[in-house]
């Protein structure tokens, strides 16, 4: 048995756990870096990085039967399910490098491909070496979470996980689970040519603002997604290209059967325990700074029980950074981690919705909205079908609600503003270039600030003194 002690140990070599190794060793500390399955983790190999490859090719086919509007006659495409799976492999291909054991070793890191495994408080195994670190990073990630629905274990059925590597095309696929996986891959075979049924046990896009959510659901059902809400899966059967599915809402029938409820923590492995790290069902117990109940050990990303987001573990790499490397106190926040699902029109969020707000504030709580009907810029590019809802308190926006095209990259100015406590003024006073998509984020706080300007008497009065008086 092989010794190594080393300054920083990371378990996992996911978004989060990569983000520390790479900074721990620019700058001057010893990483060991532990990884028994894929560098990259679940978002380069199963989800974020293919999941958005695959709508860009359902997009690609979908985008030549658009354009009457415009003078372009529409056409009949036909989508090879297949060339679409090369084209995910190659984009993954193509980013694999950045997250490779080779640039790992290259930057200084010391990479075992084996899994970790606590065998004392202070001590880890991986495979035929136990190493010793001043500070353990946990960062598993998460994986898919198969429930126990009576049936499903005797029926072949694809998770993130599988159906990326499926390459003969669903005649029907049956979705079970109605968040932002389960929709994207829904929308995804859809305009790839698929029929598909979504089935949800209680609400689709349920962590959302539903007024944002029914204008995504109402497009993915005028693309032909049938979509059943409050329908329980209660009992699965059938054989490959026949899977039956009954419901508390009805039974459905298809060729091919993807489970998309949720994740679940990967902790099973670490044997937590012998390490004196309390944990529960949802991940290992943090506290604000993301240390566990032993002082040496820190959790991040999915594994520590909150948000599960690639860009959260991103975030929580660098909350522990400074903690670790320099001594600095630094705690980890969320109401400022803004999350976006990639349907067509796109859903983002950040801070608190509008019930939440409403909740919490009662009457001190203004709420802006803005529709893409009324910008330019998505007059002319036939892209109209979308909200804007900020919440606001005192002049500072507490939450924001999104649904339109390029709602994931219009959330980030609101994300930018909850972090830095900025007031509805400095965006008003931000110059964005026209015609852009952008600018709705400006005719938002217009709509804020239009009452308390044009329908205000004091303002009224203050210029008509400044007309009749002031030369």
């Amino acid at each position: 048995m092989k010794t190594l002690k080393t300054d920083v140990l990371v378990i996992g070599a996911g978004s989060g756990g990569l983000s520390v190794a790479a900074g721990a060793v620019q700058m001057g500390a010893r990483v060991v870096l532990l990884e028994g399955h894929k560098m990259g983790g679940d978002c380069l190999n199963y989800g974020c990085v293919p999941s958005k490859a695959l709508l860009a090719a359902g997009a690609a086919a979908y985008g030549q039967t658009l354009g009457a509007a415009m003078g372009v006659s529409p056409i009949v495409t036909k989508s090879d399910y297949a060339k679409a799976k090369d084209f995910v492999r190659s984009v993954v291909a193509r980013i694999e490098p950045h997250d490779s054991v080779e640039r790992f070793e290259g930057l200084g890191v010391k990479v075992i491909q084996e899994f970790g495994r606590f065998i004392s408080p202070t001590e880890v195994q991986a495979g035929d070496t136990i190493i010793t670190a001043r500070r353990v990073v946990v960062a598993t990630g998460s994986g898919p979470f198969v429930p126990p629905i009576s049936g499903l274990a005797d029926v072949p059925y694809h998770t993130n996980e599988t159906i990326f590597e499926l390459r003969d095309k669903p005649a029907h696929l049956l979705v079970i689970g109605g968040g932002p996986v389960g929709m994207e891959m829904a929308q995804a075979h859809r305009r790839l040519g698929c029929a598909v049924t979504v089935i949800e046990g209680q609400k689709a896009f349920g962590k959302d603002d539903p007024e944002m959510a029914a204008i995504v659901l109402q497009k993915l059902r005028d693309e032909g997604v049938s979509i059943v809400e409050e329908a329980l899966a209660q009992n699965i059967s059938g054989m490959a290209g026949n899977i039956t599915v009954e419901t508390s809402n009805g039974t459905f029938k298809g060729t091919h059967l993807l489970v998309a409820v949720g994740r679940k923590v990967n902790i099973e492995k670490l044997n937590l325990d012998a390490a004196a790290i309390e944990y529960h069902r949802g991940g290992i117990r943090v506290d604000p700074g993301l240390r566990t109940s032993n002082r040496r050990v820190y959790a991040i990303g999915d594994v520590a029980g909150g948000l599960q987001f690639t860009h959260v573990a991103g975030y929580h790499a660098g909350v522990i950074t400074r903690a670790m490397l320099f001594g600095l106190p630094a705690k980890a926040k969320v109401d400022h981690i803004p999350w976006a699902t990639f349907t067509d029109p796109e859903l983002a969020q950040v801070g608190l919705t509008e019930a939440q707000a409403r909740e919490k504030f009662g009457a001190r709580l203004d709420v802006a909205r803005f529709d893409f009907s009324g910008s330019d810029r998505a007059i002319a590019t036939c892209k109209t079908n979308g909200l804007i809802k900020v919440m606001i308190v005192k002049g500072r926006p507490v939450g924001a609600s999104i649904a339109g095209a390029g709602a994931g990259e219009l959330i980030g100015l609101w994300a930018m503003a909850i972090a830095n406590n900025l007031k509805m003024s400095a965006i008003a006073a931000t110059v964005l270039p026209y015609p852009s998509m952008g600018e709705i984020n400006k005719r938002v706080v217009g709509a804020y600030f239009s009452p308390k300007l044009f329908e205000s008497l004091m303002v009224k009065r203050v210029v008509a003194f400044v007309q009749r008086f002031i030369v």
